[in-house]
C-alpha cells in the first residue's frame, strides 16, 4: 500500500493549521496598524543587505523591526542590528522555510502597537516558502542580477505568490551582462502586471523609490482599515 495518500493528507493538515495561525497574525497586524512585509529569495541574492538598507532608511522616520529566519546561525540578526532597529532571529533547524507559528512565537514580548513596519526575512529558498502564509501584507521576491534572467520561469510558484519583485545587486548588472529587459519579460510572463524594482543596497540605486512605495502602501492600508 502506497504511503503517498497519507503524506498528502499530513501536508494538507499542516498547511491548514498554518493558514489558521496566519489569519490570526494578519488580524493582529492590521489591528495594530503595522505594515508587515516578508522577503523571499534564493541564497546569495543580497536579501540581508537589502533589508539592512531598508531598515536604515526607514528608522529615522518610522518605528521598524525585523524577524530573520535562518537554518542555523544568528549572523543575519547581528548584521541587521547595525540599523538600530529591534531584530529577532528565528532558527529553523532542518526546516527550509518560516511558518506562521514560528513568527507567532518570535513576536512574544513585542508590542505591535509600537511598530509602523515589521519585516520578515525568510530562509533562502524559492520553493517551500511559496506555500506558507505568514500573515504579511506584502510579499517581496528578490532576484539578483547574478542569478540569471530565467529565475522567474524556473520558480513560477514563488513569483505568483509574491506581490512585488525586486532585482538586487544592480551595481553588478554590467559586469555579469544581465539582460534587464529579458528578466522583466520573464517576470511579467509569470505574473502579469507585477511591480518591479531594480535596486542596489551598495550604491543606493532604486532604494528611495522602493521606500516611497512602502510608505504609500502603508498609508493606503491604514486608510482602508479606518
Amino acid at each position: 500500500m502506497s504511503a503517498e495518500p497519507r503524506l498528502v493528507e499530513v501536508r494538507k493538515n499542516v498547511l491548514k493549521q498554518n493558514d489558521v495561525i496566519a489569519r490570526a497574525l494578519r488580524e493582529r497586524f492590521r489591528a495594530a496598524g503595522v505594515q508587515t512585509v516578508s522577503l523571499v529569495s534564493s541564497p546569495g541574492s543580497g536579501k540581508t543587505a537589502f533589508l539592512e538598507k531598508t531598515l536604515t532608511l526607514l528608522h529615522p522616520r518610522y518605528k521598524v523591526a525585523a524577524l530573520v529566519g535562518d537554518l542555523a546561525t544568528e549572523n543575519d540578526a547581528t548584521r541587521l542590528a547595525r540599523s538600530q532597529a529591534p531584530v529577532k532571529q528565528i532558527i529553523t533547524g532542518t526546516v527550509c522555510h518560516l511558518e506562521a507559528a514560528m513568527v507567532q512565537n518570535a513576536l512574544e514580548g513585542w508590542n505591535l502597537n509600537n511598530l509602523d513596519f515589521l519585516f520578515i526575512e525568510n530562509v533562502g529558498n524559492l520553493v517551500c516558502p511559496s506555500s506558507y502564509d505568514l500573515g504579511e501584507d506584502l510579499r517581496f521576491v528578490l532576484l539578483s542580477v547574478t542569478e540569471g534572467e530565467d529565475k522567474p520561469l524556473k520558480y513560477p510558484t514563488i513569483f505568483n505568490s509574491a506581490d512585488v519583485a525586486v532585482v538586487t545587486k544592480s551595481d553588478l548588472a554590467a559586469a555579469v551582462e544581465f539582460d534587464e529587459a529579458a528578466a522583466k519579460r520573464n517576470i511579467q510572463a509569470v505574473r502579469p502586471g507585477m511591480e518591479i524594482f531594480k535596486v542596489s543596497a551598495k550604491t543606493g540605486e532604486g532604494m528611495i523609490e522602493y521606500v516611497e512605495f512602502l510608505e504609500r502602501r502603508r498609508v493606503r492600508s491604514r486608510a482602508a482599515a479606518v
